[in-house]
């Protein structure tokens, strides 16, 4: 498409910009001019930009480090220099050094014309090559899970070792560190991946709205019920059961579930018919179930039978290494959906990204990063698109009782989401009318703006 092929005539003769500038634009092109280097690479801060036309003699910068400087920050872009008889050598070196063609002067609007169409078609090639490959690594065997550190080669590991199976799985790990990303990849690599993969919240739903939502019921069967209504149990036969927030249930709800886990059996709400199912269960929590065990709120029978096999997904701050690696993946998806040409993310900002600590995990580095890319006006993430302009919030340490720890983590959370109720509550994995009670219980209070 014409429109996709945004071009920037660089070039310090104004005869020059305005002659190939018009000549493009009859092609049916936009094109932007620059008359050096220093308002080009400004342009390009602000812009995107998919062609380049650089003289290669201009005062101060001249073509060849301006194109440089250009492959360096954006090397998808595609530049063209522009030449005169006498620069050719200058014209070879520049092609070593990233150009894709040159134009001579003067130069002629039939062989112009063909050089777009030649570029056009590259610039299309590249696109479905970002495509495809984007599209290959979005169907990874790992799903949606990034890591190169130690730590996430051995998570991968470990769920390679676990899929095959048929045993139960618990998942635990912080709020926000991907524990249904990690249920999902073991879904996908397991014989049950072309049946399906249902997930329950179970910290959403009061007890009975969970017992309706995992039983199912039939019309009648209590006030409300209007409708004949499938449960997660009857929908995950022959697949994957994950029950997120496991150590929600309540012990009664917990001694119904250790029967269909022993009996293969429920019965739907209202229908003393029994019904078989046949699913793998896997369940994740962020909260400790054996003091959960100790407090009696937790049914020890029931840990054991959910709990065959332990995977540990480890907090961000503790793969430090992998946060360039999210973040960029992050930034390309919202720069996609957002439509905002943000091209990378500056040292700056990665230097404070990487030095932060993290209380909300991997999924307050993804709100971080599409808040950035909402807000931010040039073409890379700055300082101060970021909510925190410097790693001012340090890990406290895991001292004192389990209410220290959930007010020092809750505070934490307040402040770097710049007490914004919502965006916190979420990142907590909590709803907004449970964090104000906890804000009054707490007696936190907003800070002055």
């Amino acid at each position: 498409m014409v429109s996709e092929l945004n071009i920037m005539v660089v070039d310090d003769e104004l005869i020059v910009r305005e002659s190939l500038k018009g000549w493009l634009e009859k092609f049916g092109y936009g094109v932007d001019t620059a008359e050096d280097a220093r308002e080009a690479l400004e342009k390009l801060e602000r812009e995107g930009y998919a062609l380049l036309f650089v003289d290669i003699k201009m005062p101060g910068m001249d073509g060849v480090e301006l194109l440089k400087r250009v492959k360096e920050d954006q090397p998808d872009v595609i530049v063209v220099m522009i030449t005169a008889h006498g620069s050719i050598e200058s014209a070879i070196e520049a092609m070593k050094a990233g150009a894709s063609d040159y134009l001579m002067k003067p130069f002629d609007p039939e062989d112009l014309e063909l050089l777009i169409e030649k570029l056009a078609q590259t610039k299309r090639l590249m696109d479905e090559n970002r495509r495809l490959r984007e599209s290959y690594e979005g169907s990874s065997r790992f799903q949606d899970l990034i890591g190169q550190s130690g730590a996430m080669q051995k998570l991968f590991q470990l769920i390679e070792d676990v899929a095959p199976g048929d045993t139960a799985v618990l998942i635990v790990g912080e709020t926000g560190t991907g524990k249904e990303l990690v249920a999902k990849a073991i879904h996908a690599l397991s014989p049950r991946r072309y049946a399906p993969f249902v997930a329950v919240n179970c910290g959403a739903f009061t007890e009975t709205l969970l017992e309706s939502t995992l039983f199912g019921h039939e019309k009648g069967a209590f006030t409300g019920a209007h409708h004949l209504q499938k449960g997660r149990l009857e929908m995950a036969n022959g697949g994957t059961l994950f029950l997120d927030e496991v150590g929600e249930i309540s012990p009664k709800m917990q001694v119904d579930f250790l029967r269909v886990l022993e009996e293969k059996k429920f019965h739907r709400l209202g229908n003393p018919k029994p019904m078989t199912t046949d699913f793998r269960l896997i369940s994740a929590t962020h909260r400790d179930l054996e003091e959960a065990i100790q407090k009696r709120v937790f049914r020890q029978d029931f840990y054991y039978r959910i709990n065959v096999i332990t995977i540990v997904v480890p907090p961000l701050r503790e793969r430090k290494e992998d946060i360039e690696l999210l973040a960029h993946q992050f930034l390309g998806r919202y720069s996609q959906e957002l439509n905002k040409n943000v091209a990378g993310i500056s040292k700056e900002a990665l230097d404070i990204l990487t030095r932060y600590e993290w209380p909300g995990n991997v999924r307050e580095l993804e709100n971080v990063i599409e808040r950035a890319v909402v807000i931010g006006k040039k073409r890379k993430i700055n300082p101060a698109d970021l909510p925190f302009q410097d790693a001012r919030i340090p890990r406290r340490p895991i001292a004192g009782s389990l209410g220290e720890v959930e007010k020092d983590h809750i505070s934490d959370m307040l402040t770097a989401c710049d007490w914004n109720i919502a965006r916190t509550a979420s990142l907590l994995g909590i709803n907004r009318t449970t964090l104000y009670k906890k804000i009054k219980k707490y007696g936190f209070k907003q800070p002055a703006s």
